[in-house]
């Protein structure tokens, strides 16, 4: 993999937006469950950036059935807004960006969209798990934050 320098740049920018969103976190609790909770959802969403954009999990980077997969980063964002740093609605926001998760998955299986993958659809189904037990174990963790 040969990287450029919009490669470069663009990794640079989601990272920095990553970093300040957790300082963002860091500053307004000191609740270790909930900062934990959101570091997790924050790697979670990184990670499926740029896993999705630089290889795709639904057939190749290729498939526009990708795209889905910005409707599971906007309920986990809107949820997180709506829910204004709450611990037991940022847990309800993150157990919808799971199911949402698991969803875009089962519309790509029975709509067969990513058949032209050589691992079809074992590499969704395991991206899949890996992706909800990463929004499920944030969530656990800001309804222990909420006591």
């Amino acid at each position: 993999m040969n990287w450029d320098a919009l490669d470069f740049a663009v990794f640079g920018s989601m990272f920095a937006v990553v970093v300040f969103v957790f300082m963002l976190v860091r500053s307004r609790s000191s609740n270790s469950s909930y900062r934990f909770a959101a570091a997790i959802a924050l790697a979670a969403a990184f990670i499926l950036t740029w896993v999705n954009g630089a290889v795709g999990i639904i057939g190749n980077e290729n498939n526009d059935a990708n795209l889905m997969f910005f409707g599971v980063l906007a309920v986990g964002a809107i949820g997180s807004i709506i829910a204004r740093g709450r611990t037991r609605e940022m847990a309800y926001a993150l157990y919808a960006t799971a199911a949402s998760q698991a969803l875009v998955a089962a519309i790509a299986i029975v709509g067969d969209m990513g058949s032209e993958g050589p691992a079809w659809p074992k590499d969704l189904l395991v991206m899949t798990a890996f992706f909800v037990a990463l929004w499920v174990v944030s969530a656990r963790l800001f309804q222990k934050a909420a006591g």
